[in-house]
């Protein structure tokens, strides 16, 4: 399963050099329950997977779980230019979008946003490029469905015909 929004930016701030409880105040979460949250995510193996991908080698494990004010000074602790690699979703761009259609296009096309992502952003752009089949009221319906079989008691008779020529 992939990695929720909120897990994400946590792993992020952790590789950053954030502290555990900083970086789940950066995720989004409240300052009341940051600790435990910190606490609870960095036990959470899909982040341990993410943050064991991203880590460069030469880091220890534990480097990600320092304290404090020693954590801003530790020249250990990667860039996150350094941590990421491959394309990003650029959020400053993305922003630029006045149509909300342009804005969920370029996010379902966007190949390094999460999969997850991707198909909340289609599903989100799904009305605007195809109608609902219940547009309709019930009756429109089946005044259409009666138009297209042309038969029946109260169908529309057609025209007569007229004679087109000598008489």
């Amino acid at each position: 399963m992939a990695l929720t929004g909120k897990k994400k930016a946590f792993a992020d701030a952790v590789l950053s050099g954030k502290t555990n409880k900083a970086a789940a105040i950066l995720a989004g979460y409240s300052v009341a329950t940051a600790s435990p949250a910190g606490s609870r995510l960095a036990k959470d193996p899909e982040v341990v997977a993410y943050l064991a991908k991203k880590r460069p080698a030469a880091e220890p494990p534990a480097a990600s779980v320092r304290k404090g004010a020693k954590a801003a000074q530790d020249p250990v602790a990667p860039a996150p230019a350094e941590v990421q690699d491959g394309p990003k979703f650029d959020l400053a761009a993305a922003m630029q979008h006045t149509d909300p259609k342009a804005f969920l296009t370029a996010a379902m096309n966007d190949i390094a946003l999460d999969p997850k992502q991707r198909i909340i952003a289609a599903r989100a752009l799904l009305p605007f490029v195809h109608g609902k089949v219940a547009d309709q009221g019930k009756k429109d319906g089946q005044a259409t469905a009666a138009k297209k079989a042309g038969a029946g008691k109260f169908a529309a008779s057609a025209p007569p015909l007229k004679l087109v020529g000598k008489r």
